[in-house]
């Protein structure tokens, strides 16, 4: 099995040849504005090494960050239609209602209410009101939008009214982009509901930065297939990342992590990627990232759905840092570090720079930081000490010392000895673990909703069989499938033996 591994992160863009298990080349190249500028001057690095030659590649996986920030930053996002399927009961709070007013401004294209959904047990709450969700799609499509969000009350445990739903919409609205919330996630409505407008609003942005990731590959002279990585450390195929971009906003750090443990071979452990700006900590279970269960904003937005528990903050090789008082971060140079550090001839002071005079790291020139003392770059690092201590205990769930894995491109800035850490452990190619996380994911299916009137072993079996049936549909081969995480939880409100079962699994690239 021959793969290349992508991860475009926000300083540079890394890209790995994994072949038989085994690293064959790594590089690195800076990311471009444009996204695909850089992946395309990886690629290129990587065949300058010889190793790609003229063997197949079997996949290309790509990680990116480009959807998160297209939110964060209120830039390439399309303007949405949003249908809730829920009145009367919904109305006071209609969908946008808990958004930033700037990010609502720039996706907030209609707001339509209609009658339908579900109860809590499951029943029907209202007939759905088909005549009025043809109506609304004929407003949305007289506003122009291309882009439509549909939401239900309790459609986790049915979603036939959104289905429903999406086929009218989409006889009214040939061609254009449908999002049902119920294929995003888990009961709450709001949240269920912002997270499949933010998928929406990204459909536009999804197709355009996947065609040109494929025409980045096939411009490098490979014939591969695309898949791009996911927030749980595992790849689905291009159409299905288009489908529902939202699933990649966390995939660098989880790339990391995977990368980490594969390269380790470590499965329970603390993950620490140092970047060129940021720091991700997080655990890992088995291998894969630990998922977050409580609500996670992106961009200001409560959402929920399947995202990892993580502990972010400014710390990076590129982060400025203050003597007196000594201080490091949020702020950083970012890819400018070439330009703008001491030790390549800029004026700014960075974590680098401390780096580099306190003989932990070899690049630039070391003349330049010559003026930092012994005793000042300890006090820099003794406050890099305590700002991951903190994340780290921040991240763990039981009491006692944890292996810490060091990994990205700033990962010389942590100490080999840390307060709650057993062990630092470092791997060959740890600063491109993010590109190896990718080249390695496998492909995955999750199921996470309510079954009622089955026994706890016929309600196990279906769900795992759903979970089975989307990790195929993501590109796994079913042969290779493996349970990885259930949880059953019985629902003693709910008649009818209801109970919530959340089952994934995972399993290899099905071969092309």
């Amino acid at each position: 099995m021959r793969r290349i591994g992508i991860d475009v992160g926000g300083t540079n863009t890394d890209a790995v040849l994994i072949e038989e298990g085994r690293v064959r080349a790594a590089v690195k190249a800076p990311t471009s504005p444009d996204v695909t500028g850089g992946i395309l001057e990886a690629l290129r690095s990587l065949s300058a090494t010889g190793a790609v030659g003229a063997a197949p590649i079997d996949a290309v996986m790509i990680g990116t960050t480009h959807f998160i920030n297209a939110v964060v930053q209120r830039r390439w996002l399309s303007r949405v239609g949003a249908i809730r399927i829920g009145m009367p009961a919904s109305a006071s709070l209609p969908p946008f209602c808990d958004w930033p007013q700037d990010l609502a401004a720039v996706v907030a294209g209609a707001v339509e209410m209609v009658e339908g959904g579900h109860d809590y047990d499951g029943r029907l709450f209202m007939p759905l009101d088909r005549g009025a969700v043809r109506d609304a799609a004929r407003r949305i499509r007289d506003k122009g939008l291309r882009s439509v969000a549909i939401s239900g009350i309790f459609s986790p445990l049915d979603p036939s009214h959104e289905r429903e739903a999406a086929r009218i919409v989409s006889e009214e609205m040939p061609g254009c982009a449908i999002t049902c919330s119920a294929d995003l996630g888990r009961i709450g409505l709001l949240e269920r509901e912002n997270a499949g407008l933010l998928n929406a609003a990204l459909a536009e942005l999804a197709g355009t930065t996947v065609a040109a990731f494929e025409q980045a590959i096939a411009d490098s002279g490979l014939s591969a297939p695309l898949y791009i990585t996911q927030n749980d450390g595992t790849v689905a195929e291009a159409s299905q990342a288009i489908r529902l971009p939202v699933y990649s906003f966390a995939s660098g750090a989880t790339n990391s992590m995977r990368g980490a443990a594969y390269l380790s071979g470590v499965a329970d452990a603390v993950v620490a990627d140092v970047g060129g700006t940021t720091t991700d900590v997080g655990q890992i279970r088995n291998g894969f990232p630990r998922e977050a269960n409580a609500v996670v904003k992106v961009g200001g937005v409560r959402t929920l759905f399947r995202m990892p528990d993580l502990f972010s903050f400014g710390l990076g090789g590129g982060s400025h840092v203050s003597l007196d008082p000594v201080a490091v971060g949020p702020l950083s140079v970012g890819y400018r570090l070439t330009a703008d550090a001491l030790a390549f001839g800029g004026s700014q002071l960075t974590a680098s720079d401390v780096g580099i005079a306190a003989g932990l790291l070899d690049i630039g020139d070391r003349t330049k930081v010559a003026h930092l003392d012994g005793a000042s770059c300890w006090a820099v690092l003794r406050h890099i000490a305590g700002m991951v201590e903190e994340s780290v205990d921040r991240v763990k769930t039981e009491a006692g010392d944890v292996k810490l894995l060091a990994v990205g491109g700033g990962a010389f800035l942590l100490p080999d000895k840390l307060e709650g850490i057993s062990e630092v452990v470092r791997v060959s190619h740890g600063d491109c673990a993010n590109a190896v996380g990718a080249a390695i994911a496998q492909a995955s299916g999750e199921v996470d909703q309510v079954f009622r009137a089955l026994s706890r072993e016929a309600a196990l079996a279906e769900a795992q069989e759903l979970a089975a049936e989307r990790a195929v549909a993501a590109g796994a081969e079913r042969g290779t499938l493996t349970v990885i995480e259930t949880e059953d939880i019985p629902i003693a409100y709910l008649p009818g033996n209801a109970r919530r079962i959340r089952v994934r699994c995972v399993g290899d690239i099905a071969a092309p």
